[in-house]
């Protein structure tokens, strides 16, 4: 059955004391919606977090994990390791990881395969850059990266697996999605997972946005039929704008 999920990526910010400080901005804040609330600090604010959060309705996930167990991968870390500290969800297949650590699709398959190994669930990102939506290959480049990555799983894979949208092109470029432009390509998403694996397997997948998500869109967004919620990021690191985001629902 689909969620409701608005997950806070922190990216590479926040120092511990910066962490305490927001921690404690959010726990001032009333959640007033449905949604499950996720937030991902960076690895060294990982447990802190999750001790820090362990009595409230948030869930603290990672950002990232390698594919291997152990070996010699410095400055990696793995998913027994994650599950180690009390994290249960990662996040892989982000934007900046694609771009900035070549990220591929056969790598990140591995990455899946590694994190539902160890019952974990994964919030898995893709999308299109600015060049593949002016060229018109959004849903080509879209289609291609879900394939790739997760088409080799079996049906029952998906109940551990949240899809995160992230358009690339309208985050920080200038460029503005619409809603509209949010809708259509959730619900090409949702038909392209009901070719492989039927409409149950589509119908019951939660389908985040991840496009630049700001308090004063988030409500016309999140009224779209097939967007169950959003991966926030600058917007994540205020708690008040975070959780009207949150209670947009």
């Amino acid at each position: 059955m689909r969620k409701h999920i608005v997950a806070g990526n922190w990216k590479m910010n926040n120092d511990l004391a910066q962490t305490e400080t927001l921690i404690s901005e959010l726990k001032k804040q009333t959640k007033t919606s449905d949604a499950e609330v996720m937030i991902a600090p960076s690895f060294t604010n990982l447990w802190h977090t999750f001790e820090a959060t362990r009595q409230d309705d948030i869930e603290v996930v990672a950002q990232n994990m390698h594919f291997a167990e152990n070996g010699a991968y410095t400055g990696e870390v793995s998913a027994s390791m994650l599950k180690s500290v009390g994290i249960q969800t990662v996040i892989l297949g982000h934007s900046e990881r694609r771009a900035y650590y070549n990220e591929t699709d056969e790598s990140l398959a591995k990455k899946v395969d590694a994190a539902l190994a160890h019952d974990m669930r994964i919030i898995f990102c893709f999308g299109e850059e600015l060049a593949d939506r002016k060229a018109g290959k959004e849903e080509q480049v879209v289609e291609s990266q879900i394939k790739n990555a997760l088409f080799h799983l079996e049906a029952s894979a998906f109940k551990n697996i949240v899809l995160a949208y992230e358009p690339v092109w309208a985050i920080g470029t200038g460029e503005t999605a619409s809603p509209e432009q949010a809708q259509d390509m959730h619900a090409f998403i949702r038909k392209t997972l009901e070719s492989k694996y039927g409409n149950v397997v589509a119908d019951d997948m939660t389908i985040l946005y991840g496009g630049s998500v700001k308090p004063a869109n988030a409500k016309e967004i999140f009224g779209k039929p097939d967007v169950d919620g959003g991966l926030i990021g600058g917007a994540a690191l205020k708690a008040e704008d975070f959780y009207t985001i949150v209670n947009a629902f």
